[in-house]
C-alpha cells in the first residue's frame, strides 16, 4: 500500500467493482461528510461508468465545486464510509478472509487537493462504523466496541458490548444490547449528569454536543433537555442526524424534518420528499432520495438551490440476507443476487376493513315481520319528510321572494374583505336563546360517539381573556361561521379561535336560517376535525359551547393563506415553481386523506386557496369543514337540497346538477392549481375590467402548449427541466376542471402525479403527459 498521486482539484477516489457482503449491515453508511478549514467535502458510493452494480468512491467539495477523484486498485471493496474533521475512511474486507475487516483513512489537505493515506485497523469484521469530529469506533462481530483517534489513531480495544453506537466531539455513547440502557463513556461531559439512561431505545445517534435517542414507540429523545437543542418536533420516526446545535429526523413515511439553533430547518424545497436515510457533521445534512436514490444536501447556501450533491449513489451496503426485508428495487443496484436491506422493522399498516357479511337466508315470518316494519317506516319518513319540505319551501320562499338566492361566497370580486354574510359583527351576544332541536341533538350524538373526549374543551372567560373581549385588535379573518381571533394560552399555545356571530336582523326566517347554517357549520367542524388527524389538516384543539356560544379553537398557522400569498402579499416567498408544487402536494395529501382514508369519507366542498393555510414550516394545511359532508359510498353521488361552495371554484356538475361526489373537491383543487401556476384568482377581471374565470383563460393556453404565456410573472421564468414539470401540472390542472366529474383524476392520482412533478422539478427527469388523465 503506498501513497497515491494527485491532481489539483480534480483526482479519482478507488475505481473499483462494488461486491457485498452478508456481514455488512444498514449500520455502515455510504455516504459520509467530512469539514476542513473553510471546505465541506461530500463523500459516497456512485454507480461507475453507467453500471448500476460497479460503484466508485466519488468526493465533490463545496463551495469549491469539484470532484475528488483517485485511482485506486479495483480488489479494494468498500463497504462503508465515514468522515470527520478533514479525514475519511473506508472499510473492505481482507482480501486473504472475508472474516477480517481491513480500515483505510486519509487526511485531506487544507483545501482538499491532496490525501495523506493509511492504514488504522485489521481485525475481526465490523458491523457498524461511527465517526465524530475527531474520532473512530465501531462495533465488532461480538458488538464489543473499539475506538481510534485521528491523527494517531490509537485503538483502545473492545471495552463494552453494544447493540448500537454513537460517536460525538469528545465522547461515545452506546446502546446495551436489550435496548434498556444509554450508556455514556470517553470523556463525556456536560449532556446529562449521569453515566447511563434506562429505557428502551432502539436508535440512538449524537451531535457535536447532544445525543438524541428513538424509543421503542418510535417517539423522539433527547439529551440536554430541548431548550438547549431546539423544540424537539412530534410523532413517530426511525433515523435521525445530528450537528452542530442543529437536528434531523427521518419520520417513518420517510418525510425528514429538523430543528435547531436559529430556528433551524429543512428547505422548502426538500419538504415533503421521501428519503432512506440521512446523516449529518456539524452544519451540513444529507439524505439519499427513496424515489431514485439521489444525494441531496442542506445547512449552508452552498447547498441552494436545487440540493443536489449526486444524481444516484449506493443507499446502503448490499448484503445476502435482510432480516427486516429489502428495499423495493435493490436487486438492480448489488451483484449476486444480493439486496440492500431495510434499516427497520416495517411499521405495522392500519389493518382493512373486514369485508360485509354476505346476506343469509331468513324463514318467511321473519322477512315478513320486516317487511311490515320497512313499509311502517317509510310510511312515517315519507309524511315527515313533506311537512319538513313545506316548511323550508316556505321559508325559502319568503327569502327568495324580492331578491336573487345564490349560493355562499367568501369574498366579492373586490376583495374588501368584508364578511361573506354581511352581518355586523358584535362582541357582546343578545339575549340568550335556546339552542335549536338540531343542533342539540347532533351534539348528544357526537358526545355520545365519544367523538368530543378527544378535544379540550375550554372555559368562555379563558377565550375571553386570551382575546381582551374579541377585540378587533385580536381578529385576524372571516371562517365559515364567524370571526377569527389570534390569541396566546396561557400554556403558551398561539391558538386561533373562531367565534360564531350572533345573528341581528329584522326577518325572523333569514335570521332563523343562518343561525341553523352556523351551527351546522360549528358542528360539522366539530364532527369531522375531532375524528381526523393528517398533518396536512389544521388540527383541532377545542371548543366551546352553550346555548348562546359556539366557539373553535385550531392550531394557529403563522404563515397566513395560500391565497394571500398569491394574491394580495408584496413580498411572498413564493417565487419558485418548486414551492409552489409543494404547497399543492400539502394540500392534495391532505384532501386525499379526506376521501381515502377517513371513515367515513369526508367531501370537504370549499377547498379554496384561502382554505389552504400554511405554518411556521410554510407546510400548507387544510382548514374550515363548515360545508363539509360525509361522502357517498362508492359510485354513488349525494343529492343536496341546496349547493353549497365558493363561486369561482365550485364545480359546475354539482351547482347544476345537484350531484356531489369527490369529483366535486377535485375540481376546486383544480382551480387552486391553476392560481398557483398563473397568478390569476378564480375570478378575476380581465383588461375591459369585465369579471373572467381562470378555467376558461388559463386552461385553452394550456392545451395548445403554451402555459409559458400564461404563468406567474412574480415567478422567475422556469429552467428547462422546471418547465417541462410545470407543464406537466398544467395538464394536471386541465384534467381536474374537466366538465364531467368522471373524467377527472381522484386525489390519490393527483398526489401521484404532484409528486412526480415535484422530483423533476429538482432532478431533471421525463414526464409523460398521459400519466396525468384518469380513465375513472
Amino acid at each position: 500500500m503506498g501513497f497515491f498521486f494527485c491532481k489539483s482539484h480534480h483526482f479519482s477516489l478507488f475505481l473499483f467493482s462494488f461486491l457485498c457482503f452478508a456481514a455488512f449491515t444498514f449500520s455502515l453508511s455510504t455516504v459520509s461528510i467530512s469539514e476542513t478549514s473553510n471546505l465541506t467535502i461530500v463523500c459516497a458510493l456512485v454507480p461507475s461508468n453507467g453500471s448500476l452494480q460497479l460503484y466508485s468512491l466519488n468526493c465533490s467539495t463545496f463551495p469549491i465545486l469539484d470532484i475528488i477523484e483517485t485511482p485506486f486498485s479495483s480488489n479494494y471493496l468498500f463497504s462503508g464510509i465515514v468522515s470527520g474533521d478533514g479525514f475519511l475512511c473506508g472499510l473492505r474486507p481482507s482480501s486473504s478472509s472475508s472474516n477480517v475487516s481491513v480500515m483505510c483513512c486519509w487526511r485531506f489537505s487544507s483545501n482538499g487537493s491532496t490525501l495523506v493515506f493509511k492504514r488504522i485497523y485489521r481485525g475481526s469484521v465490523l458491523n457498524q462504523l461511527e465517526a465524530g469530529n475527531t474520532h473512530i469506533c465501531g462495533l465488532n462481530q461480538t458488538n464489543a466496541l473499539e475506538c481510534w483517534q485521528w491523527p494517531e489513531f490509537n485503538q483502545t480495544g473492545g471495552v463494552q458490548n453494544f447493540s448500537d453506537i454513537a460517536v460525538g466531539e469528545g465522547f461515545v455513547c452506546g446502546l446495551s444490547e436489550d435496548g434498556t440502557t444509554l450508556r455514556f463513556l470517553r470523556n463525556f461531559t456536560g449532556i446529562t449528569d449521569r453515566d447511563t439512561i434506562g429505557g428502551n431505545y432502539s436508535v440512538i445517534a449524537a451531535g457535536f454536543r447532544h445525543v438524541c435517542a428513538i424509543n421503542s414507540d418510535n417517539d423522539l429523545e433527547c439529551w440536554p433537555n430541548r431548550t438547549t437543542v431546539g423544540d424537539m418536533p412530534q410523532g413517530k420516526f426511525n433515523s435521525l442526524a445530528l450537528g452542530l446545535n442543529r437536528s434531523c429526523a427521518l419520520r417513518i413515511n420517510g418525510t425528514v424534518v429538523c430543528w435547531g439553533m436559529k430556528n433551524f430547518r429543512l428547505p422548502l424545497e426538500l419538504e415533503g420528499l421521501e428519503f432512506i436515510t440521512i446523516k449529518a457533521k456539524r452544519n451540513i445534512f444529507c439524505g439519499v432520495l427513496t424515489f431514485n436514490y439521489s444525494l441531496f444536501c442542506w445547512g449552508d447556501s452552498n447547498f441552494s438551490p436545487n440540493h443536489m450533491v449526486f444524481s444516484k449513489v449506493l443507499p446502503g451496503p448490499c448484503r445476502n440476507e435482510c432480516p427486516y426485508g429489502s428495499l423495493l428495487g435493490s436487486g438492480s443496484l448489488c451483484s449476486n443476487g444480493r439486496s440492500i436491506c431495510q434499516s427497520r422493522p416495517p411499521m405495522p399498516t392500519t389493518p382493512a376493513l373486514p369485508p360485509s357479511p354476505s346476506p343469509q337466508p331468513q324463514n318467511r315470518s321473519t322477512n315478513n315481520d320486516l317487511n311490515g316494519r320497512l313499509i311502517a317506516f317509510l310510511v312515517v319518513g315519507c309524511v315527515g319528510s313533506s311537512l319538513f319540505l313545506l316548511v323550508v319551501g316556505f321559508f325559502v320562499f319568503r327569502y327568495c321572494k324580492d331578491r336573487v338566492c345564490r349560493v355562499h361566497d367568501s369574498g366579492r370580486l373586490d376583495e374588501t374583505g368584508a364578511p361573506a354574510n354581511g352581518d355586523p359583527e358584535s362582541n357582546h351576544p343578545q339575549t340568550p336563546q335556546a339552542p335549536p332541536a338540531v343542533l342539540e341533538k347532533r351534539l348528544s350524538q357526537l358526545t355520545s360517539m365519544g367523538t368530543t373526549g378527544r378535544l379540550e374543551e375550554f372555559s368562555f372567560e379563558d377565550l375571553v381573556q386570551a382575546t381582551n373581549n374579541f377585540s378587533e385588535d385580536h381578529k385576524i379573518g372571516n371562517g365559515s361561521f364567524g370571526s377569527v381571533y389570534y390569541a396566546t394560552l396561557d400554556d403558551g399555545r398561539e391558538v386561533a379561535i373562531k367565534r360564531a356571530e350572533t345573528t341581528s336582523t329584522s326577518s325572523y326566517a333569514i335570521g332563523t336560517r343562518r343561525q341553523e347554517d352556523k351551527d351546522d357549520a360549528f358542528v360539522n367542524e366539530l364532527e369531522y376535525l375531532s375524528r381526523v388527524h393528517h398533518k396536512n389538516l389544521v388540527r383541532l384543539w377545542g371548543f366551546y359551547e352553550d346555548s348562546s356560544e359556539r366557539i373553535l379553537i385550531y392550531e394557529y398557522m403563522n404563515n397566513g393563506t395560500l391565497h394571500d400569498h398569491l394574491h394580495k402579499l408584496q413580498n411572498s416567498p413564493f417565487t419558485s415553481w418548486a414551492i409552489r408544487l409543494k404547497i399543492a402536494l400539502d394540500a392534495a395529501r391532505g384532501i386525499e386523506y379526506l376521501h381515502e382514508y377517513a371513515v367515513p369519507q369526508i367531501i370537504h366542498r370549499d377547498i379554496k386557496s384561502a382554505n389552504i393555510l400554511l405554518d411556521t414550516n410554510w407546510t400548507a394545511k387544510v382548514s374550515d369543514f363548515g360545508l363539509s359532508l360525509m361522502g357517498p359510498g362508492d359510485e354513488e353521488s349525494h343529492l343536496s337540497l341546496r349547493a353549497a361552495g365558493t363561486v369561482g371554484y365550485m364545480d359546475p356538475e354539482y351547482y347544476r346538477l345537484q350531484q356531489l361526489s369527490t369529483k366535486s373537491d377535485v375540481y376546486s383543487f383544480g382551480i387552486v392549481l391553476l392560481e398557483l401556476l398563473s397568478g390569476y384568482k378564480a375570478i378575476h377581471r380581465n383588461e375591459n375590467g369585465a369579471p373572467r374565470n381562470v378555467v376558461d383563460f388559463v386552461v385553452p393556453y394550456i392545451l395548445r402548449d403554451e402555459i409559458h404565456r400564461v404563468l406567474d410573472p412574480n415567478v422567475p421564468p422556469p429552467t428547462p427541466f422546471e418547465i417541462e414539470a410545470v407543464a406537466y401540472v398544467g395538464y394536471l390542472a386541465a384534467d381536474c376542471v374537466r366538465p364531467e366529474g368522471r373524467d377527472r383524476p381522484s386525489m390519490t392520482e393527483i398526489v401521484n402525479n404532484l409528486e412526480k412533478a415535484l422530483t423533476a422539478c429538482l432532478i431533471p427527469r421525463a414526464l409523460s403527459r398521459s400519466t396525468t388523465h384518469s380513465s375513472t
